[in-house]
């Protein structure tokens, strides 16, 4: 008997969930309010000229041009021309690795990049009431007889934009390395979040500090260091601040009160049970063995 091999998929990206899609058609001056959020945004330039700004730094947008907003930047646009514009704006949620390729991204779309964008833009006027004049409406209403599979259709296009611009910037004759393996990538990020960690000992990090460093959820930070370094993040931060401590008890320069303010703990007696946590015995116990 014949047998099958059923291959699993594996996914580059994929897009959780559409926040906004706004297609403006601007014909006079016309200027946003400075906004962050913790999702992505793409910016495209259907027609005319646009200054965008993003970490608040103009920056001239063409037509035909995508730039792309990552987490929790600081961004805004302005159309100071009399002449019209055409833009598309479209906020996504997206927690995969690969999506660390558009941070700080500016591209020119190719034609068939375009026709993905003229797909989701005309889907988009089928499925939700989207507005042409108003980017502060937030909650897109579903149409009361939308276009069947509308919603699955935007995301679905808007992938294949994403994954299509990543090939046509990074694709070779002899194929693509410049993305990492599945196992590759969490141990990145991992190796990244350890960098952050270590270069701020002396100091207080929380989750979330972190995740707005790495551009990524709070979820996706905890899930993929765990999945590297079988321990969590605030763990291992923890542990390198002890390693820190028995450095600066070695050297017996500061006293553990000196020591505890310097690593950045909230009272020496919370630093002394989280050095016995992790050594067996308190910082002044340790600090006396050195000295027997």
């Amino acid at each position: 008997m014949k047998k099958f091999f059923r291959h699993k998929i594996k996914s580059l990206l994929l897009v959780n969930k559409i926040i906004s899609i706004h297609y403006l058609e601007l014909k006079e001056v016309f200027k946003t309010k400075p906004e962050k959020h913790d999702f992505w945004e793409l910016v495209f330039l259907d027609k005319g000229k646009l200054t965008c700004f993003p970490k608040g730094e103009p920056l001239r947008l063409i037509e035909g041009e995508m730039l792309f907003h990552k987490p929790n930047e600081v961004h805004s646009l302005l159309n100071d021309e009399h002449s019209s514009a055409k833009v598309l704006i479209i906020s996504f949620e997206c927690l995969s690795e690969a999506m660390r390729f558009f941070s700080d991204t500016r591209v020119k779309l190719n034609y068939k990049q375009k026709h993905f964008v003229e797909e989701i833009i005309k889907i988009a006027k089928k499925t939700y009431d989207i507005t042409f004049y108003d980017s502060d409406v937030e909650y897109m209403q579903l149409l009361n007889n939308p276009t069947l599979g509308g919603e699955q259709l935007i995301k679905n296009y808007l992938e294949m934009l994403l994954i299509d611009v990543m090939r046509s910037e990074t694709e070779t004759e002899d194929g693509n390395d410049v993305f990492l393996q599945e196992n590759e990538i969490n141990n990145k990020l991992a190796e990244d979040i350890i960098k952050i960690l270590k270069s701020n000992l002396y100091s207080r990090l929380s989750i979330d500090d972190i995740a707005l460093k790495t551009s990524y959820s709070k979820a996706y930070v905890f899930r993929q260091f765990k999945s590297a370094t079988k321990k969590s993040v605030m763990e291992y931060y923890t542990e390198l601040k002890v390693k820190e401590a028995k450095e600066l008890l070695n050297k017996g320069e500061l006293t553990v009160k000196e020591i505890s303010e310097k690593l950045a703990f909230d009272t020496p007696n919370y630093f002394s049970k989280t050095f016995k946590k992790y050594t067996g015995k308190t910082p002044t116990e340790y600090k006396k063995r050195l000295s027997d």
